[in-house]
């Protein structure tokens, strides 16, 4: 389904209600929830280790949450129990969140073998079974869209950091994903390249992409978010509109977190 058509039915991409995540005895997530509809663009926020990027990877299954449901387009994930552990039940059900789930990292994960369009187009080739001249065709487009159009036949290593964030973030778009996850997209990157990745982040905004994004910048946060949840201690401490979390906060936590942020 095109993005337009997406945006204009405005249904549900992705609902995770009471998610609880635990390794070992640190109990990450206590009952976080959290549901992301056509378009929207949900920012998370918080300090180190309050639990954003552990609820990020469990939205596509790269962590599984001990307890809580997950729906992906309406569809409840089947889980089943072995060793005492819950996981998935249903693999087809996981590969298509994850190829609907695209999810950019801090670490670019950009094959350093292959050129930056091979990178592109891996995926759609061998998950989406794309033929090669239709991936290159829409690798390449997705390379000039991102600003380096014209990197597309070198590797990875001769790009500077933000040039190998904007590979990723082509990557990620190549699978025609129903929603983009975002985790600290530029917390690798100086501030000159920074600048970069930020720039195709906002233009994603814009398009109404539908993109969680764990930040740690309260500028974009603020600029491309519809809604913005702050997490403390692995549940949530306050969430609303941009305007209402920024201008009015109402807890002591968030607004010790947001003179901490407004210092650095």
């Amino acid at each position: 389904m095109a993005i337009e058509d997406q945006a204009n039915q405005g249904g549900s991409v992705l609902s995770m209600v009471d998610i609880h995540k635990r390794f070992g005895d640190l109990e990450v997530l206590k009952g976080v929830s959290l549901e992301a509809k056509a378009g929207d663009v949900i920012a998370l926020i918080g300090s180190s280790g309050s639990g954003k990027s552990t609820f990020l990877r469990c939205a596509n299954l790269l962590e599984v949450p001990q307890k809580g449901d997950i729906r992906f387009q309406g569809e409840a994930m089947e889980w089943k129990v072995r060793g005492g552990e819950r996981e998935p039940a249903n693999a087809d059900q996981v590969r298509k969140v994850r190829a609907n789930l695209s999810m950019v990292f801090q670490q670019f994960n950009l094959w350093s073998h292959m050129s930056v369009l091979q990178n592109v187009i891996e995926a759609p080739v061998t998950v989406l079974k794309k033929s090669k001249i239709e991936a290159e065709a829409l690798g390449r487009s997705l390379l000039e869209k991102v600003g380096i159009g014209d990197k597309a036949d070198v590797y990875p290593s001769q790009l500077s950091g933000g040039q190998q964030q904007r590979a990723a973030i082509a990557r990620a778009l190549a699978m025609e994903p129903a929603a983009m996850l975002f985790d600290e997209p530029t917390s690798a990157l100086d501030p000159e390249l920074e600048v970069e990745v930020l720039k195709v982040i906002r233009g994603l905004a814009r398009e109404g992409r539908t993109m969680l994004l764990v930040t740690h910048d309260m500028s974009l946060a603020r600029e491309v978010a519809n809604h913005v949840i702050f997490l403390h201690q692995g549940v949530i401490e306050e969430q609303g509109p941009p305007a209402e979390v920024f201008d009015s906060p109402k807890s002591t936590r968030l607004q010790q977190f947001l003179s901490a942020s407004a210092s650095e």
